[in-house]
């Protein structure tokens, strides 16, 4: 153990994601998952100063439409990745690939990787959707005969847990959805911009309850890429380094699998991953976390330590979240109102604040960012990152 934690030691803040690249988010992008993941992937270069030929590493995760590593580096031009990885896996390994990235270039095995999403959620391949293999976790096996399989629905159950336990109300979800369009009204990448109160919120249609349609994110079509190096070699280049403190992955409980509903993989995972960064919730400026639905928000706010357990939606209410609280959250609108590419835009926000690049959605001295991943549905394993500004 000792040995474990000298290595994390030296691995705090030896990397850092030198650059970030986006394609537009839309209903329909008419462009293939690769197309959409090259351009990503072209632009994330462009903003560090980069080209494809400076690249010898990919990184991706996979559950649904993808663009592997091993098709995007030959249509980029890559004769020969020295590393490259094919994560499978939804939005709870979006940040272990990062993470993954970060350990490659720090122990030698790759220079400069790109980390990317590319995904056609909305037009082609839907998250959720009919028409495919049930998914790895053996649980969906004994709920499918019943019609229970769609995210919303299941998603929806550990919400009302939370909900009869701790008295959370749809109020407290509302709040965490308007809070967030309003961050969406200042970000132009944003599908979603028009302004809602609370009263719209509650005026949307169900879905499953107790999850209305402005709980639920974005079906989306898009991708977003991010540049890891070694911090060294990211000082040099066009931006302002963001450099990688801490990044952690790893098992838990799955949401499907028992045990308290109302808890998640990310409150196992959170000791690990502030260790790592020698730092603790009350260090984090801004927290980008995975909103595949308001509950989802609420419940990882108690599992990272931001308030006690059944607390998250007070504390939402009360305003801390928003752009001028004390942990102003999903800045850039997050999934439920950019648009959802699977984990990898929310570490891109965090990249742009701790820049200072994030225009009118900026949080002023912004120093120490917290971006998370899916907390444990369907497989039994999350992942986070710390990024601090260089």
């Amino acid at each position: 153990m000792l040995l474990v934690a000298k290595r994390l030691l030296e691995f705090r803040n030896a990397t850092a994601i030198a650059g970030v690249g986006y394609t537009p988010f839309t209903k329909n992008s008419g462009a293939s998952t690769l197309t959409l993941a090259c351009r990503a992937v072209l632009a994330a270069l462009a903003d560090a100063g980069l080209t494809a030929d400076d690249v010898d590493g990919l990184a991706t995760h996979r559950v649904g439409d993808s663009a592997p590593p091993t098709l995007v580096g030959p249509a980029l031009g890559l004769a020969d990745l020295s590393w490259h990885l094919d994560q499978f896996g939804g939005g709870s390994v979006s940040h272990a690939v990062v993470g993954q990235a970060a350990l490659a270039v720090a122990a030698g095995m790759a220079e400069t990787v790109v980390c990317y999403r590319a995904i056609n959620a909305r037009s082609e391949f839907r998250m959720g959707g009919t028409g495919r293999g049930l998914p790895v976790s053996p649980e969906v096996q004994y709920q499918a005969p019943y019609g229970y399989v769609a995210p919303p629905q299941q998603y929806a159950m550990y919400a009302r847990a939370h909900m009869l336990r701790y008295g959370t109300t749809a109020e407290h979800f509302g709040t965490l959805a308007v809070t967030q369009r309003a961050n969406a009204a200042k970000n132009p990448r944003a599908l979603m911009r028009t302004p809602i109160t609370l009263d719209d919120y509650l005026a949307s249609r169900w879905i499953a309850e107790p999850f209305r349609l402005l709980d639920c994110c974005l079906e989306t079509d898009g991708a977003c890429a991010v540049v890891v190096t070694t911090a060294g070699r990211a000082r040099d280049l066009r931006r302002p380094p963001v450099l990688i403190s801490a990044a952690a992955w790893g098992g838990g409980q799955s949401h499907l699998s028992g045990g308290d509903p109302t808890v998640t993989s990310a409150a196992a995972l959170a000791p690990r991953l502030y260790a790592q960064a020698g730092l603790g919730p009350g260090d984090v400026d801004v927290a980008e976390i995975y909103d595949c639905f308001t509950y989802s928000v609420i419940v990882q706010l108690e599992d990272y330590g931001f308030c006690p357990k059944g607390e998250g939606g007070p504390y939402v209410a009360s305003g801390a979240t928003a752009l001028d609280g004390p942990l102003p959250v999903n800045t850039h609108g997050g999934f439920l109102s950019e648009g959802y590419v699977h984990g990898v835009n929310h570490i891109a926000e965090a990249v742009s604040q701790l820049r200072g690049e994030a225009g009118d959605r900026q949080v002023p001295g912004a120093e120490v960012a917290l971006s998370t991943a899916q907390p444990g549905y369907i497989l039994p394993a999350t992942s986070a990152l710390i990024l601090r500004r260089a």
